[in-house]
C-alpha cells in the first residue's frame, strides 16, 4: 500500500513545477527535438563518420561503422593523482566488453579534470575550485558534441566532478546517462583522532611529522576519503534521484562486485538508449520530483552545504528553478537519520555497514517523504533502490537490504531520528542569506552573539590566532571570499584554529561569503553569505567590535548596529588581490560572470551583470 507524501514535501514541489513551467517546458521541447531516427552517428556525413572510427580495431570498428547498434560515450574523470579517480583506470575497458555483449559499442569519448580540494586546501589552487565544475561541464558537452553517442556514462565522484558532469550531460537531455562511481577506500585513522591531531598541531602542541602520520593514515589507498564531505554526498544524492544503478554508491574499488555492477552499468546503457524498448534519457529521470527526493536526502544524512549551490545550479541545467527557501521549508520537516564524520564519529563504511543508502531511502519512502513514482536509470520507480546488488556465485543480483538499522549510533529510522529536522538549515537577516550546517553543531553552540573581528584572507586569520588575538569571545567575519571575489574558495583549513578557541570556553562563530562545505565541523558558520562582500553584500559593512549575532535555532545572522548607522555606511575598501599565479588569470572570464551563491554560483543561465558590481 502506498504511503501519501508529506504535504510540504508535496507543496514544495508543485510550487517548483509552477515556477519552472517556462522554462522546464523550454528544455523539455529542446530535448525532445534532439532525438534522432536512429542511432545518432547514423546522420553522420562519411567523412565525419570515418573520423569516428578511424582509431577502431576489431568488431568495435565494424559496429561503429555499420551505424546500427547503439553508440556508448565513455566521459571520465580519471587520474592517478587522486585516490577517489584512481580506480577509474581500469573501467572503459570493462565497459566496452560489457556494452559489446550487450549489443552496443562503446567508446572513450573524453577526460574531465578533476581537482582535489583536500591537496588545495588553503591554497591559490583552491580559488579555482568552484570553477572546475564549470569547466567539467563544458568538458563533457565537448565529448558529446560529436553526435556519436546514444548514452552516455559518466565515471566522477568528487566535489564539483558530479555536478559538472551531471549539468554538462544535461545540456545533452535527449541521451541516457548513468552515473558510474568508484567507491570508498577502506577506513583507517579514526576521524575523531584526526580531528585531534589536527587541532594540536595548530595549537603547537604536535609536530608537522605527527600530523602527516595521521593524514596519511586517514587517506591511505585507492577510493573516496571516507568521511562525509561532498563527494560521499554526491553519491548518495544522485543514488536518490535515480542517477546510479541501486547500490552502487559505497562499494569499494578493487572488488569483484566493484566491477560488476560497473559492467551492469554499460548493459543498462545500451538498454535504455532511444532505439531500445526502455528509453530514459537523463532528461527524464532529472525532474522536479527527483530534485526534491535529492535535497531530502541531502537534509536527512547532514550533507554537504556545496550542495545548496550544486542542486541549483544541477536544477537549472534541467529547466527546473530550485531556490534556497525549498531547502528551508524541507528541511523543516525531513528528520536528520544519519550521523557520519563530521556529523558524528563514524565513517561512510560504517553507514554501508548499519543499512546505508537502502536502508535510508526506504524508511523515507515508508513515512512519505520521498516521491516514489520516478523515472530512474534502473526502471520505474524508487522502491528498487531498496535494494542492494551482490554476487552469488559470480553473477550479479539483487536483493533486499537491511529492513533495521545495524547501529542506531549511525543510522536511524524516522520514528526516532537524531534530530527532528535537517542537518542544513537557511539563514536570513540584515547581513542577507546564508547558509549553516548544524548536525555537526552541539546544541548549546547554536546561537553565539559576540564583537566580530573582520578578516579578508584566511592567513591574517591564523595570524591572529597564533599571535593570541583570537583568545576571546568572537564573531570571524571573513569576507571576500565569494565566487565573484576569488572564486569562493573552501576554508577548512580555519576549522583547527577555530575550534581550538572554542576548545578554551570561549563562544566563536564564523560568517563568510566563502565555503565550508561537507566537511564543516562543530564551529557555527554561516556560509555562502549572499550578497557577497565584492558585490556590495552587507557583510561588507560590518566593522571591528560590531556585534554578530548567529541563531541557528531562529535562522537568522545580523549584525546588531542601528539601521540608520548600518545604510549610512559604504562597503569596506578593501581591492581585491591579484588574480594571477597558480592558472588563475585562465578563469577571469568565469569569476567576472558568476551568479551569486543564492543561484548555484554557476555561469550558466541569467546574466547576472546588471544585478553585480564588477570585480576589479
Amino acid at each position: 500500500m502506498s504511503v501519501p507524501l508529506n504535504s510540504v514535501v508535496a507543496e514544495v514541489t508543485a510550487r517548483i513545477a509552477a515556477r519552472s513551467t517556462g522554462s522546464r517546458s523550454d528544455y523539455l521541447r529542446r530535448m525532445a527535438a534532439a532525438v534522432p531516427p536512429g542511432p545518432m552517428r547514423a546522420g553522420l556525413g562519411c567523412s565525419n563518420l570515418a573520423h569516428g572510427f578511424a582509431a577502431c580495431a576489431g568488431p568495435d570498428r565494424l559496429a561503429v561503422k555499420a551505424v546500427s547498434v547503439p553508440g556508448v560515450a565513455i566521459v571520465s574523470a580519471y587520474n592517478d593523482m587522486l585516490s577517489a579517480h584512481q580506480p577509474f583506470h581500469e573501467f572503459p575497458a570493462w565497459i566496452k566488453d560489457a556494452a559489446r555483449q550487450a549489443g552496443g559499442v562503446a567508446q572513450f569519448a573524453g577526460g574531465v579534470p578533476a581537482m582535489c580540494d583536500g591537496i588545495t586546501q588553503g591554497r591559490p589552487g583552491m580559488e579555482l575550485s568552484l570553477f572546475s565544475r564549470e569547466v567539467i561541464a563544458m568538458a563533457t558537452g565537448v565529448a558529446l558534441s560529436h553526435d556519436m553517442f546514444d548514452a552516455t556514462l559518466l565515471l566522477g565522484v568528487c566535489d564539483k566532478i558530479v555536478p559538472g558532469l551531471l549539468i554538462g550531460a544535461l545540456a545533452f537531455g535527449h541521451l541516457p546517462a548513468i552515473l558510474v562511481p568508484a567507491g570508498p577506500m577502506a577506513s583507517g585513522l579514526p576521524n575523531g583522532e584526526k580531528a585531534r591531531v589536527r587541532q594540536a598541531f595548530a595549537e603547537g602542541k604536535a609536530t608537522r611529522d605527527d600530523l602527516l602520520a595521521a593524514e596519511s593514515a586517514s587517506y591511505h589507498s585507492p577510493g573516496t576519503c571516507t568521511f562525509y564531505g561532498t563527494a560521499n554526498s554526491n553519491q548518495l544524492v544522485v543514488e536518490v534521484m535515480g542517477l546510479h544503478l541501486p547500490g552502487a554508491s559505497f562499494i569499494p574499488p578493487g572488488t569483484p562486485l566493484r566491477r560488476a555492477v560497473t559492467e551492469a552499468a554499460a548493459r543498462r546503457a545500451v538498454e535504455i538508449t532511444a532505439h531500445g524498448t526502455q528509453y530514459t534519457p537523463i532528461s527524464q529521470v532529472v525532474d522536479e520530483r527527483s530534485v526534491v527526493n535529492g535535497v531530502i536526502a541531502l537534509l536527512a544524512t547532514g550533507g554537504s552545504t556545496n550542495h545548496t549551490l550544486h542542486l541549483v545550479a544541477i536544477a537549472a541545467a534541467a529547466g527546473i528553478q530550485l531556490t534556497w527557501d525549498d531547502f528551508s521549508d524541507l528541511s523543516a520537516v525531513v528528520p536528520l537519520l544519519a550521523r557520519v564524520y563530521p556529523n558524528g564519529t563514524a565513517d561512510i563504511n560504517h553507514f554501508v555497514a548499519a543499512g546505508g543508502v537502502q536502508l535510508l531511502i526506504g524508511e523515507l519512502l515508508d513515512a512519505g517523504l520521498l516521491h516514489g513514482d520516478v523515472s530512474t536509470v534502473a526502471g520505474p520507480g524508487l522502491d528498487r533502490y531498496r535494494q542492494e546488488p551482490v554476487l552469488d556465485n559470480g553473477v550479479l543480483r539483487w536483493r533486499d537490504g537491511l529492513r533495521e538499522s545495524g547501529d542506531l549510533d549511525v543510522l536511524r529510522p524516522v520514528a526516532s531520528p537524531f534530530a527532528a529536522d535537517g542537518g542544513l538549515r537557511m539563514l536570513s537577516g540584515n547581513l542577507g542569506r546564508a547558509v549553516i550546517k548544524v548536525s555537526a553543531v552541539a546544541v548549546e553552540h547554536r546561537v553565539v552573539e559576540a564583537p566580530a573581528r573582520v578578516f579578508t584572507t584566511q592567513e591574517a586569520v591564523a595570524e591572529a590566532f597564533r599571535a593570541g588575538e583570537l583568545d576571546r569571545d568572537v564573531v570571524i567575519v571573513l569576507r571576500q571570499q565569494g565566487p565573484r571575489a576569488n572564486g569562493m574558495p573552501e576554508l577548512h583549513g580555519l576549522t583547527p584554529s577555530l575550534s581550538a578557541v572554542m576548545s578554551r570556553g570561549h563562544r566563536v562563530a564564523l560568517v563568510t561569503d566563502g565555503r565550508m562545505s561537507g566537511a564543516s565541523g562543530k564551529i557555527p558558520a554561516a556560509i555562502h553569505c549572499t550578497p557577497e562582500a565584492a558585490s556590495g553584500g552587507p557583510i561588507s559593512l560590518i566593522r571591528d567590535g560590531d556585534l554578530v549575532r548567529l541563531d541557528a535555532n531562529s535562522g537568522r545572522v545580523d549584525v546588531l548596529v542601528d539601521a540608520d548607522v548600518l545604510a549610512a555606511r559604504t562597503p569596506a575598501d578593501e581591492p581585491a588581490a591579484p588574480w594571477t599565479g597558480t592558472g588563475r588569470e585562465l578563469f577571469a572570464a568565469l569569476r567576472h560572470a558568476v551568479g551569486p551563491a543564492d543561484h548555484g554560483a554557476s555561469v550558466f543561465g541569467p546574466a547576472y551583470a546588471a544585478d553585480l558590481v564588477p570585480s576589479t
